[in-house]
């Protein structure tokens, strides 16, 4: 499901403007990105998804073609973890809103 199949969907499920679904899935967008990029905070919508910062440290990797060694920098990079009833969903143990 792309973007705009998306918003159609939350319409037509909610009742709600096709261009409000679309700037309300902006806004959540930009307050996600703000937050993960300040790094000092977690968004979590119970149940359904979490959002946060997380970081890699430096690491020693391996070239698949060569064999070579090679030093990986430490980076930061986003979780995105599933919450508990999406999960029960996706393993059907649960079923989905109608």
């Amino acid at each position: 499901m792309n973007r705009a199949e998306l918003v159609d969907a939350i319409a037509d499920r909610s009742g709600v403007a096709k261009g409000d679904v679309d700037a309300t899935l902006k806004g959540l967008y930009e307050v996600v990105a703000r937050t993960v990029a300040q790094g000092d905070e977690k968004i979590t919508i119970p149940g359904f998804i979490s959002f946060e910062q997380g970081h890699r440290g430096a690491r020693t990797g391996r070239n698949p073609q060569t064999g070579e060694s090679i030093q990986v920098a430490a980076s930061n990079t986003v979780k995105v973890s599933a919450g508990t009833k999406l999960k029960a969903i996706a393993a059907g143990k649960e079923q989905p809103p109608s």
